[in-house]
C-alpha cells in the first residue's frame, strides 16, 4: 500500500495520480477535555500541515481518503465525512512544498508536479484518541496530536480548512452523533456534556443538556459508576447499537 507522499508521489511527473486534485484531512480526537487534531511537522522547515495525499488514477475519491487515514492513524474503523472543497487561486503557493522537498534532499524543479496548483477536498475524521498510532508520511518528520486551541501556524490555507471542519463538526453535533466516535464505549453524562462544551466552545446548562440528550433516545443507561460515595455515583451510558 502506498503512503501519501510515497516514492511514486514525489516523482517529478506525478505519473499514476490525478493531476491538480488533493485530499486534506482534519483528524479530530478528544482527550483530557481537549479537542485535538493530528498535524505533520517538517522539522527542516518549521512547517506544519494537515495530513493529506493524492488520488490514484484507478482509485475512488473516498477510498483514497480512507487509505490516507489508515496510514496516518493505523485505524481502519474511522468515521469520515467529506465537508468542503477548497479551490481558491490564493491557496496556490509552491514555496512551502519546495522547501519541504529540498529539506528532504529531493530536487524541486519548477515543473515538479507537486508544485502545481491543487484543488483539495476536505474530510474530517473522528477517532478514538487512545487507539490511534500516528505515523508520519515520507516527507514529514513527525505526526502528532495538538490541542485545537493551541495550534502552531499552519502552511497554505490549512488553518482555514481546520476552521471550516470545526464549524461543520459543530453543525453535525446532534445530527451525526459525534460523541459516538470520540468517546469510549461507556461514559458518564458529564463526559458527554464536556465533549459538547469543548466542541461548541461554551458552557451548557446541565439539566437542559441532560433532558435534551435523553430525549433523543440514543443512549442506554447502565449501572452507576462507583468511585466514591454511593449517593454521588453517576450513571454510565452507551450509545444504542442501532443509532
Amino acid at each position: 500500500m502506498n503512503n501519501p507522499f510515497s516514492q511514486d508521489e514525489i516523482r517529478a511527473d506525478g505519473a499514476g495520480f490525478l493531476p491538480g486534485l488533493a485530499i486534506d484531512c482534519v483528524i479530530f480526537g478528544f482527550h483530557d477535555n481537549q479537542l485535538k487534531i493530528l498535524l505533520l511537522e517538517y522539522q527542516n522547515t518549521d512547517l506544519f500541515a494537515l495530513p493529506g495525499g493524492f488520488i490514484q488514477e484507478n482509485e475512488n475519491l473516498n477510498d483514497a481518503s480512507k487509505r490516507i487515514l489508515v496510514q496516518r492513524t493505523s485505524l481502519t474503523d474511522i468515521y469520515l465525512e467529506q465537508f468542503y472543497t477548497f479551490g481558491s487561486m490564493e491557496r496556490h503557493n509552491p514555496d512551502p512544498l519546495r522547501a519541504i522537498l529540498i529539506g528532504k534532499g529531493i530536487q524541486a524543479t519548477d515543473n515538479h508536479w507537486l508544485l502545481n496548483r491543487f484543488v483539495t477536498v476536505g474530510y474530517y475524521a473522528l477517532i478514538d484518541f487512545t487507539k490511534a498510532v500516528p505515523i508520519p508520511d515520507l516527507l514529514s518528520d513527525t505526526c502528532a496530536w495538538y490541542d485545537l486551541v493551541r495550534l502552531p501556524p499552519l502552511m497554505l490555507d490549512h488553518q482555514l480548512i481546520v476552521q471550516k471542519a470545526l464549524e461543520t463538526l459543530q453543525d453535525d453535533l446532534d445530527r451525526k452523533l459525534i460523541g459516538f466516535n470520540l468517546l469510549p464505549d461507556v461514559f458518564t453524562m458529564n463526559d458527554l456534556q464536556s465533549l459538547y462544551e469543548t466542541i461548541l466552545g461554551q458552557p451548557l446548562h446541565r439539566s437542559s443538556f441532560q433532558r435534551k440528550i435523553l430525549g433523543l433516545g440514543i443512549l442506554e443507561r447502565l449501572d452507576k459508576h462507583y468511585s466514591g460515595g454511593a449517593h454521588k455515583a453517576p450513571y454510565l451510558y452507551r450509545f444504542l447499537p442501532d443509532k
